[in-house]
Formats: C-alpha cells, sequence, structure tokens
C-alpha cells in the first residue's frame, strides 16, 4: 500500500527504533507510546486487520516477535498483547499490527 505509514517502515522508508525484525514481521516501538514499554509487531506484507486472510505462518511470526520483544523489553513481570480491528475499536492505522505493552502493572481494567 503505498500511502501505509506502517508499509513505509517495514521498508526502512521512514526511520523508527527497531526491536526485532526477519523476514515477515517488523517491531518498533511506538511513537505515542501508553505505557513506558510500548512496542508494535507488524508484518511487512499489508493485511488491514487480523481477519483479512492473514496467512498462519505470518501470525506465528507475529507471535513469536512478541516474545522477542518481551525479552529484548525486560517484560518478564507480565505484559498485554492488543490488536484493534476496525475504527470502532480504535485502530487508526489499517495495517494488522499488536501492541506490546508493559514496563508497570496494567491492573485487571480492559486496557
Amino acid at each position: 500500500m503505498p500511502d501505509c505509514i506502517f508499509c513505509k517502515i517495514a521498508n526502512h522508508e521512514i526511520p523508527s527504533t527497531i526491536v526485532y525484525e526477519d523476514d515477515k514481521v517488523i517491531a518498533f516501538d511506538d511513537l505515542n507510546p501508553q505505557a513506558p514499554v510500548h512496542t508494535l509487531v507488524v508484518p511487512k506484507a499489508h493485511y488491514e486487520n487480523i481477519i483479512d486472510g492473514v496467512p498462519g505462518d505470518v501470525l506465528e511470526a507475529m507471535a513469536h516477535a512478541v516474545g522477542e520483544v518481551a525479552r529484548a523489553k525486560g517484560l518478564e513481570a507480565g505484559f498485554r498483547v492488543i490488536t484493534n480491528t476496525g475504527a470502532a475499536a480504535g485502530q487508526t492505522v489499517m495495517h494488522l499490527h499488536w501492541h506490546v505493552l508493559g514496563g508497570r502493572d496494567l491492573g485487571e481494567g480492559l486496557v
């Protein structure tokens, strides 16, 4: 997608603080963090959201990246993984991404 900011980050057209990268996904720190650790895990191929026919190997790579981010960021005490699907759920960039949040006690609330 030519105008997708996450595609541009995945293609290294826009600089970002990369936490993890492999051939299928990239993980980078969010520019507007909602917790002390807020890293986004994004597939390099463009999928609008989690119900956009994402192949299993891409989802597996994303799950692996979450573990790599958690280890790199020292989130052994716990962390949260969130994905928003559609504007009504708060998705603002229409490219599948998982938020990895941690670095403080997140409590039992929804977010």
